[in-house]
């Protein structure tokens, strides 16, 4: 690094000198691993991943680009362990020292497993692997649909075992890949592509064992969806016993082999005949003890059946019996109706309504007499209170005193009654009302003496 520019007089830049401390970093620093816990874990839609990496004493901000997050296995979280793989630069907006982070793994567990992990857990709480979802094989299918490779050791196994157990069955190949990049989208794609078909009754999805990554095409979600959605049962046939796929999980009956789920498909032919013949057996047997039964119940009521007429003669005398009590019953029935037909007759007669209406008539005459008579005493009563009354009113009234000679004044304007000379003026125009008429004056002069 040239140091002339730490002379004296040499004045650098903010710019200028991050840029300087950048370039001594980046080519020191190229290419290292790094190990630490995650926190500030953030994920903005640019598809950058951003996060700092810290240990008890000391921390870095990390940025891992789309470019290189976007082929995570896995999710990161806050509080995991790390080990990245990165360079370190400066960011020259904060001046501050970053590591661009070019792979990152899990600490103490790989990146396919924790992805495993993580994916697994996420669709059990979704319910994918519930086993209310679960659908039931067939127990006699007619075609079978695999979704395998075409050249893989898988489709020969299973092709093998079932012409060997059932050679009649009809089998529906979907070639696919069965590792490496787009191959879960084609297994995906496949499952959705035999749903539609018509007549599969059972699909077997499956290949044979390998490492990891050579099975992780079965592990993608897309895969475990599509099985998932499947309206057909699906058997998952992955790798050797051992081995465990999210595609297992998801499945409707996990193989432990393509060979095994070959053999659980279908029954062979010989289990299927040793089985009909072991029913044809139980059947014989079971129709030959119910026969056993039916002819023993047959001699049984032969013997204790009676001879017909001798029935016959005692349902006549029944029959007999029973209409004489008939009669009888009837005959008393009908007396005590007619006795009480009877009692009811007389008590309508006595009650009858032509005594009760002239009782009311002869009521109700003496009532409006007597209302009548009522009625013209408060006439009366109520006229002799109206003369009183009026009597009184016109002794009362003020046009009997302006007919003894007195007059009443009142002024022009106002129309106010004037009760003392000394609330007027010379001057004043005034009305006076008499007994008949009235007049309007002026007053000239004022006398204000005390009564």
């Amino acid at each position: 690094m040239n140091t002339d520019i730490f002379s004296e007089k040499t004045i650098l830049t903010v710019s200028r000198l991050t840029a300087l401390l950048r370039g001594v970093l980046e080519e020191n620093f190229e290419q290292l691993w790094l190990q630490g816990e995650v926190s500030n874990l953030s994920y903005p839609s640019s598809g950058h991943c951003y996060f700092t990496l810290k240990d008890p004493g000391a921390q870095i901000r990390c940025v891992m680009f789309k470019s290189a997050a976007k082929n995570l296995k896995f999710r990161l979280s806050d509080g995991m362990k790390l080990i990245a793989r990165g360079r370190i630069s400066v960011y020259d907006q904060r001046g501050e020292y970053q590591l661009i982070c070019e792979y990152v793994e899990p600490d103490g567990i790989g990146a396919l497993q924790t992805a495993f992990i993580q994916l697994k857990e996420k669709l059990a709480l979704e319910g994918l692997f519930a086993e209310a979802h679960k659908l039931p094989l067939p127990r006699f299918p007619r075609t079978i649909g695999v979704i395998t490779s075409p050249t893989g050791a898988a489709i020969h196994d299973i092709l093998h075992i079932l012409k060997r157990r059932f050679a009649s069955l009809n089998v529906l190949l979907y070639p696919v890949r069965v590792q490496g990049d787009g191959a879960a989208a084609e297994i995906a794609r496949a499952i959705g592509e035999m749903n539609r078909l018509a007549g599969v009754d059972v699909l077997i999805v499956g290949r044979g064992g390998g490492s990891l990554e050579d099975l992780w095409a079965f592990n993608e979600e897309v895969v475990a969806r599509a099985v998932y959605r499947s309206e057909i049962p699906v058997i998952s046939a992955v790798g050797h016993e051992t081995d465990w796929t999210i595609c297992d999980f998801a499945a409707d009956l996990r193989a432990p082999t393509p060979s095994a789920a070959a053999e659980l498909v279908v029954a062979s032919s010989e289990e299927l005949r040793s089985r009909i013949e072991a029913l044809s057996g139980r059947a014989r047997r079971a129709i030959q003890v119910l026969l056993s039964a039916h002819l023993s119940r047959l001699a049984s009521l032969r013997r204790a059946l009676h001879d017909p007429r001798t029935m016959l003669g005692h349902m006549v005398q029944r029959t007999d019996d029973l209409t004489g009590r008939l009669e009888l019953a009837l005959t008393a029935a009908v007396s005590r109706r007619r006795a009480r037909f009877d009692r009811l007759q007389d008590a309508l007669q006595h009650n009858d309504p032509h005594y009760s209406i002239d009782a009311f008539r002869q009521k109700i005459a003496l009532l409006t007499l007597r209302s009548e008579g009522l009625l013209v005493q408060r006439l009366d009563t109520l006229k002799q209170a109206f003369y009183d009354q009026a009597v009184r009113l016109e002794v009362l009234s003020p046009l009997k005193t302006l007919a003894r000679g007195y007059a009443i004044a009142t002024r022009d304007n106002a129309r106010s009654v004037v009760t003392d000379a000394a609330t007027l003026s010379i001057g004043a125009q005034l009305r006076v009302k008499f007994h008949r008429g009235e007049a309007r004056c002026r007053v000239e002069s004022l006398e204000t003496g005390k009564t």
